[in-house]
């Protein structure tokens, strides 16, 4: 009797243990999942570890990835996460692999590094150029108050295709964007940042 009970025992932890796995990397492959800044292109308005630096463990933030996959289209204004792999076709294995909970077991840890934080500057139509260190959308300046700095190099207009989204680092002079790879797919758009949860001083909505 007691054998029999502690078999039960073990094998209804076991399950509840298996389902909580499950719903856990369900949560961070369809619904929201944490990633960490790297880099400095998001400055001021995020910190991104560097790796010369100790001191700078990079930003911890929320990317809510459900809208994106239900088909909403990322918005001007928008800080989100792009897989900049932009010439690749995306699969529903991308998005495992990119769960931190199963990148350990997955023989593609490298792909993080293809994921990138910045803003939605331009939406399909959009004009895009930068002239005398200024963005202009469909030919108006926009007052970006989040930017680190003056741009240092004009950029010729561009028109945003459909289905595709201009983005930039919030630190101009420092991040590879849009203005390097083109327009991003809105299929490579992945997440929307919606919240700092680390460092505990930086806490903060989006």
């Amino acid at each position: 009797m007691f054998v029999k009970k502690f078999i039960y025992e073990i094998m209804s932890w076991t399950k509840a243990i298996v389902l909580a796995l499950v719903l856990a990397v369900a949560l961070s492959v369809f619904v929201i999942q944490p990633f960490t800044v790297d880099g400095s292109s998001m400055e001021p308005t995020l910190e991104g570890l560097d790796h010369y630096d100790q001191q700078k463990a990079g930003d911890r933030v929320f990317a809510f990835k459900t809208p994106y996959l239900l088909g909403k289209s990322p918005k001007a204004g928008e800080i989100v996460i792009v897989d900049s792999r932009i010439d690749d076709e995306r699969t529903l294995m991308d998005s495992f692999a990119e769960s931190p909970m199963l990148a350990a077991f997955i023989d593609r840890q490298e792909d993080s590094r293809h994921n990138w934080v910045k803003r939605v500057i331009g939406e399909p139509g959009d004009r895009i150029s930068i002239e005398g260190g200024f963005v202009y959308k469909n030919g108006v300046r926009l007052e970006e108050e989040y930017i680190y700095e003056s741009i240092y190099h004009d950029f010729s207009e561009v028109i945003v295709p459909d289905d595709h989204v201009f983005v930039m680092g919030d630190n101009r002079n420092r991040s590879t964007d849009s203005r390097e790879i083109g327009p991003v797919p809105i299929d490579h758009v992945t997440g929307k940042v919606i919240a700092r949860f680390y460092p505990f001083d930086r806490l903060g909505t989006f």
